[in-house]
């Protein structure tokens, strides 16, 4: 079974061309929404996720109606080949139940792994540099030396709690364990 997917971003589009050339690629059924491509609850799209069946293929008018990025496409076309569902976009000409389509698939996914590879070296480089300059990333340390000492004394009375120690401090209890790994017993 074809099964179609339309999706228009705001109200004032019109998908009837879109819905028109899913019928003409021969879909079955048409599930169509007015959403974003970023809104990432798109109550048709789960809905035809959950609809469709092995053996069955996905059609939409063009890639991006589908996805808004290349690794949100290529981790849906993933999911949906390991059920067994093909998956047809009309103007990029692309049938992943062909070889032909499986191959543009496959370079898709080496250009959005290269991507990625690049872009963690880029982030290394830049740490790196920032490192050498004399800066350090991160949040700022939620406690300082003083803070932890007037931690220590107020752990020294058995009768204050760990999150009453946490609220004088205006830190959450996990925060005050991070700095004292076994709590009051640790310190003993």
């Amino acid at each position: 079974m074809m099964i179609g997917y339309a999706r228009v971003s705001t109200t004032d589009q019109n998908p009837e061309m879109q819905i028109d050339a899913l019928l003409k690629a021969g879909c079955d059924r048409i599930f169509q929404e007015s959403a974003s491509g970023a809104n990432k609850d798109r109550p048709q799209l789960r809905d035809l996720l959950q609809f469709i069946r092995e053996g069955d293929t996905i059609v939409v008018w063009k890639l991006d109606r589908l996805a808004r990025s290349l690794s949100q496409l290529l981790s849906t076309i993933e999911d949906l080949e390991e059920r067994g569902i093909g998956f047809q976009s009309i103007t990029e000409q692309i049938d992943t139940t062909t070889a032909g389509g499986k191959l543009v698939f496959s370079i898709f996914g080496a250009v959005a792994e290269f991507e990625r590879n690049l872009t963690r070296e880029r982030t290394i480089a830049g740490l790196e540099v920032a490192r050498r300059q004399g800066r350090v990333g991160g949040r700022p340390a939620s406690l300082d030396e003083s803070d932890l000492k007037y931690a220590r004394a107020l752990m020294a009375d058995a009768t204050i709690s760990m999150r009453e120690i946490a609220e004088r401090l205006y830190v959450s209890p996990s925060t005050l364990y991070r700095h004292f790994p076994g709590g009051r017993q640790a310190q003993g």
